[in-house]
């Protein structure tokens, strides 16, 4: 269960509600939470703020406002008429809760009050420190916009909107975390999207009992769908807003969290986390040209080096014309123990290259290349075929576009690489199907991970297989069970 908040009232005397304030705040204390005391119509006022989370121009023109009431011969006596009428901003409410007021100071926003007034003013000042968006690294397109979501949500709704003008999207915020008080944003459209999964993700972010969630997005998705120990991503992260906005208009819900540039894209299955929007921003043919290019280095990243394996244990599985594939010599190591060691390596300098500056993670790419890898062969470390397909295999999780999914591909492609040394056509075969009944039994938010292959569903297949013109794609998923299943021109 989640703690009971405080439901203090605010008071009407504003030195109670100044010494509260600063027992709870650490004003004095805590040198970011500014404090500003005025004397309008003979009443104090007072603004309360975190410096570096406003933007100063908006609060100095609103102390301006407050400050020429004095000098106004027709204000009115009434303070909370005249504070109601001259702040200057779009965005303003009142609340008559502590609790409330202090979340939105430190959110941010700046908050007013005023001597005999049991209400305060909140005032939508804020101003996130921030970068400007940019396209992400990790999903860059040769044509297509170059704009990505921030660390900032105010900034990342605004990029979504932008893209669906729809009266009927839904941005609904909440604050989860008993200390932070993240902000998240629940994005769909109203009329089109499953309102059961909306009450679903709805239900699992309030029932969210934690202090905070520093890690954001990622702490969301392990409350979101139990993963437990499945590597397996059962989310979709995108930083892109035209991949977002795809998934919104397909009937997807789309969760925000607050100084994350990633969004989570619910429900999704295994075969969204191997399309890429380079596929729909070139034409049909090479778009199922690149797609199908990118499946085979998937299936290389996780059954090439067991095969290899494979045949290298028992020869005889291959016809006559194949003969060559096999090294010629296998050195002072185990075929196995070779794999395994050149497979952790590739591993070893994908997190150096994370960690090292990017003017030297090219010369640390050179080194491992050439020193390392020639110098291994030479001694009888590694043999050259070894090299060769674990490099393949490295190529192939690289192409995959989601991150999540190439490591997890990984992990399983070591478990097959152990049975099938171990047991060897056996255990190739069993471990493969033991791969295929785990991935069909998972299920993502009552969603199942291998749709539409697992249960079988002909015509989103053969969506999957082959870029279909936009066109010509008049439906939406079926497995998000959208209210609105036609596509409207």
């Amino acid at each position: 269960m989640k703690k009971n908040k405080n439901q203090k009232k605010i008071s009407s005397s504003i030195n109670m509600n100044e010494s509260y304030l600063k027992s709870k705040l650490g004003i004095g204390v805590s040198f970011d939470v500014g404090f500003r005391e005025l004397v309008v119509l003979k009443k104090r006022i007072q603004l309360y703020y975190v410096t570096g989370l406003v933007d100063t121009d908006f609060v100095i023109e609103i102390m301006k406002k407050l400050i020429s009431i004095n000098d106004d011969e027709n204000a009115h006596t009434d303070i909370y008429d005249e504070l109601n009428n001259r702040v200057v901003h779009q965005q303003v409410e009142k609340t008559d809760r502590f609790d409330k007021a202090m979340d939105r100071l430190l959110s941010g926003l700046l908050v007013i009050f005023a001597d005999g007034e049991e209400n305060c003013f909140i005032v939508d000042v804020r101003h996130y420190p921030g970068r400007t968006p940019e396209e992400p690294d990790t999903e860059k397109v040769v044509r297509g916009s170059r704009d990505g979501y921030t660390e900032n949500i105010i900034e990342n709704t605004a990029l979504t909107r932008r893209r669906i003008r729809d009266e009927r999207l839904r941005n609904e915020i909440m604050q989860v975390g008993e200390r932070s008080k993240t902000d998240i944003c629940i994005s769909y459209i109203q009329d089109v999207a499953d309102p059961d999964l909306v009450n679903l993700i709805k239900e699992e972010l309030q029932n969210i009992d934690v202090d905070g969630i520093s890690m954001a997005d990622k702490t969301i998705e392990e409350y979101l769908v139990h993963q437990g120990l499945n590597p397996y991503p059962q989310v979709r992260y995108t930083e892109r807003p035209d991949v977002a906005s795809t998934h919104l208009f397909e009937g997807h819900v789309l969760v925000m969290v607050d100084t994350s540039p990633s969004m989570i894209i619910v429900p999704t299955t295994f075969f969204h986390h191997v399309q890429h929007a380079e596929e729909y921003r070139e034409a049909p043919a090479v778009g199922t040209f690149i797609r199908w290019i990118r499946f085979l280095g998937i299936f290389a990243s996780l059954f090439l080096l067991p095969l290899w394996l494979l045949v290298v244990l028992d020869p005889t599985l291959l016809p006559e014309k194949l003969q060559f594939i096999g090294p010629n010599e296998t050195g002072n190591v185990p075929i196995i123990v070779q794999i395994l060691l050149a497979d952790i390596g590739i591993e070893f300098l994908r997190m150096a290259a994370i960690h090292t500056p990017t003017p030297l993670s090219t010369a640390m790419g050179l080194i491992a290349a050439v020193l390392i890898g020639e110098i291994a062969i030479e001694v009888g470390l590694f043999s050259s075929e070894v090299i060769l397909y674990v490099a393949i295999s490295a190529i192939g999780t690289f192409a995959t576009p989601s991150y999540e999914l190439s490591v997890a591909n990984k992990m399983a492609r070591l478990l097959l690489l152990i049975v099938t040394f171990f047991f060897h056509v056996p255990g190739f075969l069993i471990g493969t199907t033991c791969f295929i009944l785990f991935l069909a039994s998972t299920r993502s938010l009552q969603t199942p991970y291998l749709w539409p292959l697992l249960p079988f569903n002909d015509k989103a297949l053969w969506q999957i297989l082959f870029r279909v013109a936009v066109p010509l794609s008049k439906t939406r998923p079926s497995i998000v069970q959208t209210k609105n299943h036609r596509k409207q021109s």
